[in-house]
């Protein structure tokens, strides 16, 4: 779509930001980086921390960047998407020490303690927000604390004007993605994802990067706590799980202008915004 419109491709999935995880993240080969310009692949270290404001930041900087085409947003972190669409309100900063505070709370407590220490701080986001979701519960507990106001009390407040864009969601069938899905990972173990788990061996585990899909279980072969087939098998299950949730997420909450369940291409595109010219307009 970018060579086809003369634009550029805009990574908005939150684990492709780190460049230490090319194979693993799945970023775009150097051979699709060298037809049509890529922005925000690879453009952090797995020792930093990325949010949505600070990957909206970095996408917004991109889009006014001048004579740059058409941006085409790709990746499937809805959170970001939605970030980018529809913007924050004001957020408080919050001194690191506070931050730290929760993740001892959280080592204390467990993860379905410090559940039910959020929903007595914000009832409202821990119904929405499960037990396992740390990073977030972890962003309620220090805000609040440092605050003394919900975390959802100040996601209320007022937003900046929403950008418009032409969304497409890619939507294949569970059997055909399952089977890519192993059939990926397949790929990243003969293309050096072992290597690669290898050099992040002894990071911070609370580090985002360190939640990337399939790290987790080699680094546990790597370990010798499992064979590699098991983790291996391990991998593709918690992807499996994943896409579920994901598909579920960008069925309920993007108002797509088209969706793909077979086949796309570049024509594909254009027959549909043709068929929605009102549709077609924004970044």
């Amino acid at each position: 779509m970018a060579a086809a419109l003369g634009g550029r491709v805009v990574n908005a999935d939150s684990m492709q930001v780190y460049r230490e995880l090319r194979v693993l993240n799945a970023r775009p080969g150097r051979d699709d980086e060298a037809r049509v310009p890529h922005r925000l692949y690879g453009v952090l270290s797995a020792w930093e921390r990325c949010s949505a404001a600070r990957w909206r930041e970095m996408a917004l900087r991109t889009l006014r960047e001048p004579d740059g085409g058409p941006a085409i947003f790709c990746g499937g972190t809805g959170f970001y998407v939605e970030a980018l669409l529809h913007g924050f309100s004001d957020m408080p900063e919050v001194a690191p020490g506070f931050e730290a505070m929760a993740r001892s709370r959280h080592e204390t407590l467990g993860a379905e303690g410090f559940h039910r220490e959020v929903a007595a701080r914000d009832p409202d986001l821990a119904r929405r927000v499960p037990p396992g979701d740390r990073q977030r519960l972890l962003r309620a507990w220090a805000v609040f604390e440092a605050t003394g106001t919900p975390l959802t009390d100040w996601q209320a407040g007022p937003r900046p004007e929403p950008l418009r864009a032409w969304t497409v969601l890619l939507d294949p069938p569970r059997e055909r993605l399952h089977a890519r899905i192993e059939e990926r990972f397949h790929a990243m173990l003969t293309s050096g994802a072992v290597e690669e788990a290898d050099r992040l061996r002894g990071l911070d585990p609370d580090l985002p990067a360190m939640k990337a899909l399939g790290l987790p279980e080699l680094h546990a072969c790597l370990a010798g706590k499992i064979a590699l087939d098991e983790a291996k098998r391990r991998a593709v299950f918690a992807t499996r799980r994943f896409a579920k949730r994901q598909r579920t997420w960008f069925r309920n909450r993007l108002r797509a202008d088209a969706v793909f369940r077979e086949d796309y291409s570049p024509a594909l595109f254009a027959a549909a915004m043709a068929s929605r010219p009102e549709a077609a307009r924004g970044p």
